[in-house]
């Protein structure tokens, strides 16, 4: 399996505010830690390594 990057999501703009709602209220450590289960329940979802590790180094080339 190879790393999908185009455009995915059904009504992403739903999905996106679905995002922000989620982290509403939330103190910023809650956030980031609500953000780091989201992470780690869509990774065992994928459950491949190899899609897992392009994902991060697509996010590590972006990430300034």
């Amino acid at each position: 399996m190879k790393l999908n990057t185009e455009p995915n999501i059904a009504r992403p703009d739903d999905f996106y505010q679905g995002l922000i709602d989620l982290h509403r209220g939330l103190t910023d450590e809650q956030s980031r830690q609500l953000n780091a289960r989201l992470i780690l329940l869509l990774a065992n979802h994928i459950g491949d390594a190899d899609v897992l590790r392009e994902a991060m180094k697509a996010a590590a080339e972006n990430a300034s």
